[in-house]
């Protein structure tokens, strides 16, 4: 089945051109696109796209689908204490609650131009083949694309940390114990067992594996990671170097920085993906842009969170392929990739004063597209409007004020959209949004249910809350005491 998309302006972000041209579509995927007036099969079906820019779909390096119903519970965490957080913030989860929590995250990335993502989803003790199946059906429920990669861990936060379990009260460290994760075995088993038993379509939602942070798993939990990766053939997905505290930490444990000593644990290639990487030294960058691996740059949540301000312009020009995110929306606090590219200009533009050193709009929007799609494993299919890509367009509403006037597009897509002017949401040719509203999911009960689930997990977490602030009073002086001590670069 064909359809014919008529009457549209085209975005060309490298050019900052975005010109009058049509769209020709066979099944799934872009065959052509060509002047206005290009030639389709008799019986294609024709869609009007007559003040409408098309973009690609935006893909969204990071997120985790367990944030989504914990938004807007905290002010000042820092990433620290937001992982402090964690038993009151994401306790308690049903198959039911994380489905759900997927759902809602989907739900508001389509709707605000963003088609698929990278999700690392939380469960506790150990990740579940029933788990991981909630959540990637929940993708396939509202039509997005995602991978979908376990975050694991065999330590706990205290025990990651060096000396803050021993500065804990002996009640607390009793209290902590109970919030052990399983032994190592147990996560790739059930790992191993999810990514074998797949069900769910890979064109559309894939399988990865994602050790939660280096120094949260023991070597052996790595080894393990990375040899599940490559007998499945799915990539690998860390957070390195979020926070200062995270780089200390390294450095303390290894006598090296955090990526130094994934790359003698064989991590580092090209199916490898760092979250954040906001102290990232030269070398570290180097090491990932040589062995062709991707940094999912996370510019909101790197700011909220108080870790800094990472440096695209060093991880581009060392190679690096970088992808952007939003990170979860428990610490961002929300999925809009239109907020993160204007972000990831912003911050680069508040590190220097040197023009030339400012990443550009089109290196923004470049990154939020084809460099998430390396990130996600989809390169030469998602990222761009092009014949061979899949049709995963988003069409943007060039009545709406946001466009008003029509000056730089690409300019205008990274620092000016918000996505209000977000018309339709088309992916693999189907429409997923159709003027403004969903195709899929009923939004209205969906708000029903995660009202529901909100009214339980409060009251199933009220102990969680409880055992938060008793921590965090200890856990929010220590911490900040370890990022104070002196490193080789700063990112504040």
């Amino acid at each position: 089945m064909a359809t014919i998309i008529r009457g549209g302006r085209v975005l060309d972000a490298r050019a900052h051109r975005a010109d009058a041209a049509d769209v020709l579509i066979t099944g799934d995927t872009i065959t052509e696109i060509g002047a206005p007036g290009l030639a389709a099969p008799s019986d294609a079906t024709v869609m009007d796209a007559r003040g409408k820019l098309l973009h690609p779909g935006l893909i969204n390096a990071h997120t985790h689908a367990h944030g989504n119903l914990a938004k807007g519970m905290g002010d000042r965490w820092t990433l620290e204490l937001l992982l402090t957080a964690g038993s009151w913030i994401s306790g308690g989860r049903s198959l039911e609650d994380k489905h759900l929590s997927a759902k809602l995250g989907a739900v508001e990335m389509v709707l605000k131009g963003c088609t698929a993502s990278y999700d690392l989803p939380l469960e506790f003790p150990a990740p579940t083949p029933e788990g991981l199946e909630a959540v990637g059906s929940a993708y396939a429920a509202v039509g997005m694309r995602a991978v979908v990669a376990p975050m694991v861990a065999d330590r706990t936060f205290y025990e990651a940390i060096p000396g803050l379990m021993e500065v804990l009260p002996p009640a607390l460290q009793q209290d902590v114990e109970k919030l052990r994760p399983a032994p190592w075995k147990t996560s790739i088993d059930n790992m191993r067992r999810a990514l074998a038993a797949w069900k769910l379509d890979r064109d559309q939602v894939r399988p990865a594996v994602a050790p939660t942070i280096p120094h949260h798993c023991s070597d052996e939990f790595i080894r393990a990671c990375v040899d599940l990766a490559r007998e499945h053939g799915v990539g690998l997905h860390t957070h390195v170097a979020e926070s200062k505290v995270q780089a200390i930490v390294g450095l303390r444990r290894y006598g090296k920085t955090l990526t130094a000593h994934l790359d003698d644990l064989g991590v580092v290639g090209p199916r490898f993906t760092v979250a954040h990487g906001v102290w990232l030294d030269g070398d570290d960058m180097k090491r990932l842009g040589d062995a062709g691996a991707s940094v999912a740059h996370n510019p909101g949540s790197n700011m909220r969170l108080g870790n800094g301000l990472a440096d695209m312009r060093s991880m581009l020009e060392r190679r690096v392929n970088v992808g952007i995110g939003t990170d979860g929306a428990n610490c961002s606090d929300n999925l809009n990739m239109y907020e993160a590219m204007r972000l990831a200009s912003f911050a680069s533009k508040a590190q220097r004063p040197d023009v030339e050193r400012w990443v550009t709009t089109d290196e923004v929007a470049l990154a939020a597209t084809e460099g998430s799609a390396r990130a996600l494993g989809f390169e030469g299919k998602l990222g761009r409007l092009a014949p061979g890509y899949k049709a995963d367009i988003v069409f943007l509403d060039l009545g709406h004020v946001n466009w008003i006037p029509l000056n730089d597009p690409t300019n205008q897509l990274v620092h000016t959209e918000d996505g209000s002017a977000v018309a339709h949401v088309m992916v693999g040719g189907r429409m997923i949004v159709q003027d403004r509203r969903l195709t899929t999911v009923d939004v209205a009960a969906l708000a029903r249910e995660v009202e529901n689930a909100r009214e339980r997990l409060a009251r199933v977490n009220a102990p969680g809350k409880d055992l938060y602030e008793r921590l965090a009073v200890i856990v929010g002086r220590f911490c900040p005491g370890l990022a104070h001590t002196p490193y080789h670069i700063t990112r504040y």
